[in-house]
């Protein structure tokens, strides 16, 4: 990781953020509606869930997800935790590793706030075997959007979804974020170690 201690001075509230995440997340849908009609993915359908077990985020996405953790009962709060908690120390020693949202019965808990890296992905033939299988032109229109989602988010980060929640978890960060400043090297060590990156610089 590189960066710099910077300033950042922007017009958009958190909730204008969120509402451009959103609107982000839409245009993506119909701009690959085409391609994913072809999609054999249906509920039940783990893959991309389990076995892959790269499911990124950036941190303004983390922090929609933090907010919904919040929501939950006391019961649910604690395994979500201890589940993610898991989820990180098994990515630390690159194990593969089941998303800590997936229920027993294979569906999402936060299905309708999931991230881009979710929404993303689909396969037109059976992924078990032979890894999915998605239009070129369906990445490309991703990599368009994550671009966009780093530019939205240019004071935050990207990597893992347990890194990234544990990132905004720590007060220091988080109360720094939220000001919207920009300091990398308060996440070097963390960063390096965890292969997260500074959307400013990816962007």
């Amino acid at each position: 990781m590189n960066g710099r201690v910077c300033g950042h001075v922007t017009s958009m509230t958190w909730k204008e953020k969120k509402q451009a995440l959103q609107l982000i997340y839409e245009r993506f849908e119909r701009d690959v509606q085409t391609y994913k009609q072809h999609a054999i993915c249906k509920i039940g359908c783990t893959y991309c869930c389990t076995d892959v077990g790269n499911v990124d985020i950036n941190t303004l996405e983390g922090l929609v997800i933090r907010e919904r953790i919040k929501t939950f009962s006391r019961p649910l709060k604690a395994q979500i935790l201890k589940k993610l908690a898991q989820n990180k120390r098994a990515k630390e020693k690159q194990n593969i590793a089941r998303c800590p949202f997936l229920k027993e019965d294979d569906t999402c808990l936060i299905y309708d706030i999931r991230p881009f890296s979710c929404r993303q992905l689909y396969s037109i033939r059976e992924c078990r075997d032979h890894g999915p299988m998605v239009h070129r032109q369906a990445v490309a229109l991703a990599k368009k959007a994550v671009r966009e989602m780093q530019q939205l988010d240019d004071t935050g980060y990207s990597g893992h979804l347990s890194f990234i929640l544990y990132l905004l978890d720590r007060p220091e960060f988080r109360t720094l974020y939220l000001a919207e400043g920009f300091d990398p090297q308060k996440i070097m060590k963390f960063g390096k170690a965890h292969g997260i990156i500074i959307n400013r610089l990816a962007s």
